[in-house]
């Protein structure tokens, strides 16, 4: 499997049986025109993400695909019909770059930000022509593979844009004008790798939020530049705390998902080399796996890790700093990491489970699995939740150049909110989904 896949399923977990599930079938071309609904009104909302655009294109995951998405971008540019276009996190990636790769060549992240300007600098004049014209709102939300990128730096790449973000560095929950029961996240923040971590380092990187993930990425990322098959690494075992202590037993569940990691997506590098480099987000010099592997002396006793000891401690307090609406258990965070399904569960249990939440519509990217899902909330009124999915040049098993539409009702009792799920794969547009509900 292609790693931001996998990169990006280290962020669900497991609820299924609250949804009915809008089934998606095999795709159909259509001949109607998503960008456009047939009147003179401006009233679309299109949503993307996970464009993933990197600094170096000898690494970076969004490049084949490059063409296609400008061809996109000027379909909605010129569209009489599109209100809005939002970016749904992951537009820039500071994760997927190989641990050996020194990711600002000795700049810093404002210079970094600029190189992926210049990288993909089509792409970035299709957007910001969109913006300068300013006939369509175009709106960012971050994701965690640029959640450590700060406003100012997105604004330098894509003057005029509307940020969307929290309180809190790398989040953000956005409600289109006139379209408050609507919700767009990435969906990061309920994922146990990838939610951002301002508690863990701190006396090693000081203000760092760099969540477990980022360092995963960071290995997988290598793995792929190797190439690598197998390796003579071999996992030190780690076996349960024979004290049942429930910390330790947590902590033992982390070092499974890391074993599962380190399983994957084997390096040709020993484990004690220090060839992590960072300089990343308070983060300086280099770290080894087992840096951040977990680790026992004897079999049944204390478990411990070096990078993000006691992070299986404060995931209540993270999700409270992260604004996480209803908590998610640290045992289930941890044991359904990498359940790319967990996501889809968190919109329900998030939104429309939640008798604090009046949201109907809810979009995220971050799996990579182009979805739509119908429900229904606490009040027995019809819910839907989509998945942008992505725009990485490979996602093996699923599609890729997904985007979808929001067409709003009308104040006709008997018109819907409809929301569709397109495809532009080969420059074609294919529909793979739609459902509708009225607020």
């Amino acid at each position: 499997m292609k790693i931001l896949y996998i990169v990006l399923v280290v962020v669900v977990l497991c609820l299924e049986a609250l949804f009915v599930r809008s089934i998606l079938t095999t795709p159909k071309t259509t001949s109607t025109d998503p960008f456009s609904n047939n009147s003179h009104k401006r009233e679309l909302v299109v949503v993307i993400s996970d464009l993933h655009l990197g600094a170096d294109l000898s690494y970076a995951e969004f490049n084949d695909n490059s063409k296609s998405l400008e061809k996109f971008l000027e379909k909605v540019r010129a569209s009489r019909n599109i209100k809005e276009l939002v970016i749904a996190g992951d537009l820039v990636d500071e994760w997927f770059v190989p641990a050996t790769t020194d990711t600002y060549q000795g700049q810093d992240q404002a210079a970094f930000v600029k190189r992926i300007r210049t990288t993909n600098k089509e792409v970035f004049a299709a957007f910001n022509r969109i913006i300068q014209e300013g006939k369509i709102k175009v709106t960012y939300v971050p994701g965690n593979h640029d959640l450590a990128v700060t406003a100012p730096q997105i604004e330098s790449i894509l003057p005029g844009v509307v940020q969307a973000r929290d309180k809190v560095q790398g989040l953000g929950t956005y409600s289109p004008d006139n379209l408050s029961q609507v919700a767009i996240e990435h969906g990061h923040r309920y994922n146990f790798f990838c939610a951002p971590d301002p508690i863990s380092n701190q006396a090693v990187a000081p203000g760092t939020i760099m969540p477990p993930g980022y360092f995963f990425t960071r290995l997988a990322a290598l793995h792929v530049q190797q190439n690598c098959k197998t390796s003579s690494n071999i996992i030190p075992t780690v076996t349960p705390n024979a004290s049942g202590d429930e910390s330790q037993n947590l902590l033992y569940g982390y070092w499974q998902n890391w074993q599962y990691t380190l399983n994957s997506f084997p390096i040709t590098n020993k484990f004690d080399e220090k060839i992590i480099k960072t300089n990343v987000d308070g983060f300086t010099g280099n770290f080894a796996v087992n840096d951040l592997l977990p680790f026992q002396a004897i079999p049944g006793g204390a478990i411990d890790v070096n990078l993000y000891k006691g992070v299986q401690d404060t995931w209540e307090e993270r999700q409270k700093i992260n604004q996480v609406a209803v908590d998610i258990p640290t045992d289930r965070a941890i044991k359904y990491v990498a359940d790319p399904n967990e996501l889809d569960n968190q919109a329900a249990i998030q939104y429309f489970t939640n008798p604090n939440s009046d949201k109907r519509l809810v979009i995220f990217g971050h799996t990579h699995v182009a979805k739509i899902i119908a429900s229904k909330n606490a009040a027995g009124n019809k819910t839907v939740y989509a998945n942008s999915g992505t725009w990485i040049d490979q996602n093996p098993g699923f599609t890729t150049m997904d985007f979808v539409v929001i067409s709003p009702q009308s104040r006709d009792t008997s018109s819907q909110t409809t929301v569709k799920l397109y495809n532009f794969q080969n420059e074609a547009v294919t529909k793979m989904a739609e459902d509708s509900l009225r607020f």
